[in-house]
Parts: C-alpha cells; structure tokens; sequence
C-alpha cells in the first residue's frame, strides 16, 4: 500500500470524529476556503458574517483576538477545546494534510525520500504558491484596492489631488510589479509538470484554490485581461468554473440571498 493511499485510509477514519467550523466573512478570502471544504468533502459549520463600515464585525473577536477571516475551528474527538486557525495559508495545509493529502503532492521523486533537492518540480511548486499567494500577490491587490477607495472616497474638492497622487503610485509603482507578476504567472501555466492545466502539474491542488482569490480580483483590478494573458485567464475561468466552486458560492446564496465576491 502506497504511503498516499494509507493517507486516505487515515483520513476516512477520522473524518467522521472531528467538528470542524468555518467562521465566513462576506466579500473576503474565505470563500476560497469554503470552497476547499467543498473539495475535501467532509462535514463541516459554517458560520456567516456581515461587514461593518467594511471592515470584520467585533463578534470575530470572540474566536481569535485579530478578529479577521477566515478562521477554522477544529475538534477532534475527545478533546476539551477546539483548535483554532489563523490564516489562509495555514488553514489550507492543516485541512490538506489532515482531510484531503490529495491535494498536495507528492513531496519527493522516487528513489530520492528525503534527500537534499530530492523534492519533486510539483511539491516545490505547491508550496512556493502556498506562500506566494499571501506573501507577494495579494499586497499588490490589496494596494490596488486602497487606492481605488481613496479615489471614490475623497471629497470633490480634493479629488483633483487624490487623483494625481494615486495615479503616480499606480504608474511609478502598483502597475510594473503587476504587470511583472502576472507575466510570471502567464509563465507558470504554460510550463506547468506533466502536462499542466493547474499551476502544479496535471492535478488540482490546495494552491490553486489558495491563488483563486487574488486571481480572480485581478481580472477586476489589477488588468488580468484574455488579450494580455491568454493562458492565466483562462485557466482562471476553468477554477471559476469548477464544480466544487460552484457549490461554495451557492451555499452563500441559499444562506445570505446573493453571493458578491468584491468590496
């Protein structure tokens, strides 16, 4: 028995004896991990909660004291108090290795277990994605997004001001390291191991679903066009379009009455 399929075993044996609950914050990086429950299939909570003056409402506080979203709570079976996670990146590799080792790849080419650069072109991916997603790609977005509020938000009698100086960091600053980023990205799909279709290899991976949400924003905000980059965009359509995904977003629909992905 392979060590993926003992994985799984495991997994099937342990699902049935954990609550896990997922606190929701409307237009916010929880939907990505919604939709990766939805991929791992297990049971779960979920959770829902409205934004105030667009920011997490003071009742988050009461899971984790930043109050942010997404936040997960596990218990296992047994145990006294839940365990509560932070952080999308953490969030999908505790879940993954937990409820779903599928959606990771394999960490090391055969004949190579544990050595040094031994690592498969796929596990190297998956994880330099995993920390990519939060730690380069989204800053950009999150920029992008200050700078469009400030531009709607400011009186008419200083819009002329706010206007140029937002408009010089986009220029001198926002859209080269976009620009750059999203060549590097239009890169990795056509270069994607073993035939590609997904940022990884041939497989849907916890780092696709983790990319979702800036991806799918940049096509808003950040000039993540078809013409510019063919591929990206449509391998951005294609996780969009995915069934798993649909059923993430239609939960929210049958629980809040719409689904809208953008502040």
């Amino acid at each position: 028995m392979s060590s993926t399929e003992q994985s799984e075993q495991q997994v099937a044996a342990s699902q049935g004896k954990t609550k896990v609950i997922l606190y929701w914050l409307e237009k916010s990086r929880a939907q990505r991990i919604l939709w990766l429950l939805e991929e791992l299939k297990i049971d779960y909570e979920l959770k829902t909660y409205k934004r105030v003056n667009m920011v997490a409402p003071p009742e988050l506080k009461k899971v984790h004291p930043l109050g942010k979203s997404p936040l997960v709570s596990v218990q296992a079976e047994g145990a006294a108090e839940p365990l509560v996670l932070a952080e999308s990146g953490l969030i999908t590799e505790y879940l993954i290795e937990h409820f779903g080792p599928s959606l990771a790849p394999d960490q090391y080419q055969k004949g190579k277990e544990g050595q040094v650069q031994g690592e498969t072109e796929e596990w190297l991916r998956y994880r330099y994605f995993m920390h990519y997603a939060e730690g380069t790609l989204m800053p950009y977005l999150v920029v992008a997004l200050l700078l469009r509020t400030v531009r709607e938000k400011s009186p008419f009698f200083i819009k002329p001001i706010a206007n140029a100086i937002t408009g010089n960091i986009e220029s001198m600053f926002l859209r080269p390291n976009l620009e750059n980023n999203l060549n590097f990205l239009e890169s990795q799909v056509k270069s994607a191991p073993d035939g590609g279709g997904y940022l990884c290899g041939s497989k849907l991976t916890g780092a696709d679903i983790l990319l979702s949400f800036p991806l799918s924003s940049a096509k808003g905000r950040a000039g993540l066009s078809e013409e510019k980059y063919p591929a990206l965009f449509e391998y951005v359509n294609r996780m969009e379009a995915m069934e798993g995904n649909k059923k993430a977003i239609q939960k929210i629909i049958d629980i809040e009455g719409s689904y809208d992905p953008s502040l």
